[in-house]
């Protein structure tokens, strides 16, 4: 696009190519989402199988005869509609399966050198060492390309801007210091102001230490990770990086969450139609082998199962919620342990609860279209995508007050509900007791037909596009392009 900013996104997942968790949802979304907005956004991912299988057309660009190990190929390429350059190396990426575990259940034990390699070719990418083309800003994903950073830095010479963007701060690439030669970082990169951790290398702490900006996926996560209780070891380097570290929410594809046009789901809806969302729901209740009770108040859950997702507190809470003579509706997977008392909670409330272990896009969009509330009780979250497709969808999220969810979510307080702009219900500190009154509360406005659809209404008017955070990506990637003009350009 004639002038338009060329921003080089590195990330280790991409929708709909390849995807684990809402980190392939964002990279997926925002290149299309930034195009109304003149930035050119092009994306490095590595070649894993369905990647490559999923390209429409591609071309080598640049060949390495041994990147770390083994021959590897820079394609330049297009797949489903995303604009790439893809990192075809089979020693590294040839591999089915979930991108960064092995069969065994364990991480790969390559990983370090894996993405270690995004990193090293999207710095020299973006440079415009390997082919014709060079970024004016790099937008680093997560630990997997947090080195790329430090590369540019100790590589010298002019340079693109860069972003460190975090998904969640909890993921941070730590591994043994000897694979920093291996890896190509410098003998003097490894001290506590390059790329140490602690005595370990520190592929996160390496991009939040020389990245021009960090941002992060909502403003209260931002505020959250630099504190000691929340910055996960490195709450101390955010808060002297704190003049550059900021908050932009994610947004969702208003295309592919639109209840007024979701292929899958049997009764298609929209605010004014909101009683056709009684077929959806008897649909998911006879999926799940739950009773067939259309006035029964019916919670979903679409998520990892995991004790930073909080489906511990859930469980010690669901005897209340089944009190209250509600019904629970799981789709998910995560830890054994979790998994086996959900399917226990199956066989102790028959009709009241019912799971789905795994992941299953249609069960997914009919849980948020049959379900009268979602339940989102996460002990931290970086932002959340599943509570605003509950808002476009007219189910009225149930979520703790932390991070993106306390930034989405209106609560529907006295004074919220009494303006008319309440939109779910929050609940903190975020333990089984203030569980229970969130469950009880929502149970009650459940009961207030009336109260209940403004709340829906309300949600389902919410903004919850990548309109405005394309917006505020594109002024950071050209405020960083600026700052790096200016540094690149002598004075005189």
């Amino acid at each position: 696009m004639m002038g338009s900013l060329p921003v080089l996104s590195v990330v280790s997942e991409i929708f709909p190519l390849v995807k684990t968790g809402g980190l392939a949802d964002v990279a997926g979304a925002l290149p299309a989402a930034l195009l109304s907005e003149r930035v050119a956004m092009h994306s490095l991912v590595p070649g894993y199988p369905a990647v490559l299988a999923g390209l429409d057309a591609a071309e080598p660009v640049y060949t390495a005869p041994d990147l770390f190990g083994g021959p590897a190929r820079l394609l330049v390429a297009r797949g489903k509609g995303l604009d790439l350059f893809v990192l075809d190396a089979p020693h590294l990426y040839g591999r089915g399966g979930n991108p960064y575990i092995g069969p065994d259940g364990r991480d790969w034990p390559d990983n370090a050198v894996r993405f270690g390699a995004l990193a090293r070719i999207g710095a020299s990418l973006a440079k415009g060492t390997l082919c014709n083309w060079h970024a004016e800003v790099v937008q680093a994903h997560d630990w997997q390309a947090g080195l790329l950073p430090a590369y540019l830095h100790y590589d010298g010479g002019a340079r693109p801007g860069t972003v460190m963007t975090v998904h969640n701060l909890a993921f941070q690439g730590q591994y043994p210091m000897e694979l920093a030669g291996p890896l190509g970082l410098p003998p003097q990169s490894l001290q506590i102001e390059g790329v140490e951790y602690y005595g370990w290398l520190g592929f996160l702490k390496a991009g939040l230490r020389f990245a021009d900006r960090i941002s992060t996926v909502s403003p209260t996560y931002a505020a959250e990770i630099r504190t000691p209780e929340s910055g996960m070891g490195l709450g101390g380097l955010l808060r002297h990086r704190a003049g550059v570290l900021s908050g932009v929410l994610n947004g969702i594809d208003e295309e592919i969450w639109n209840p007024a046009t979701d292929e899958l789901i049997p009764a298609r809806y929209d605010a004014g139609r909101l009683e056709e969302r009684a077929i959806n729901k008897a649909m998911l209740q006879q999926q799940l082998g739950l009773a067939a009770e259309l006035r029964t108040p019916l919670f979903g859950v679409v998520s990892r199962l995991t004790w930073q997702k909080g489906f511990d507190l859930l469980l010690a809470a669901l005897p209340t919620l089944l009190g209250l003579g509600a019904q629970l509706a799981v789709l998910g997977a995560g830890d054994a342990g979790l998994q086996q008392a959900f399917a226990a909670a199956v066989e102790r409330f028959p009709g009241r609860v019912g799971c789905r272990f795994g992941y299953d896009e249609g069960l997914a969009h009919l849980i948020q279209a049959g379900g009268d509330a979602l339940i989102v009780p996460s002990r931290f979250e970086p932002c959340g995508l599943t509570q605003l497709c509950a808002l476009r969808y007219g189910t009225v999220p149930v979520v703790a007050r932390v991070g993106g969810l306390a930034d989405t979510v209106i609560d529907a307080s006295p004074m919220a509900l009494g303006a008319g702009a309440a939109t779910g219900v929050q609940f903190a500190p975020i333990t089984t007791e203030m569980l229970e009154s969130a469950l009880m509360r929502t149970v009650g406005l459940y009961r207030d037909r009336s109260t209940w659809t403004k709340l829906q209404t309300n949600g389902m008017a919410t903004d919850v596009s990548w309109r405005d955070p394309a917006r505020r990506y594109a002024a950071l990637f050209r405020e960083v392009a600026a700052e790096a003009h200016a540094t690149a350009t002598p004075a005189g």
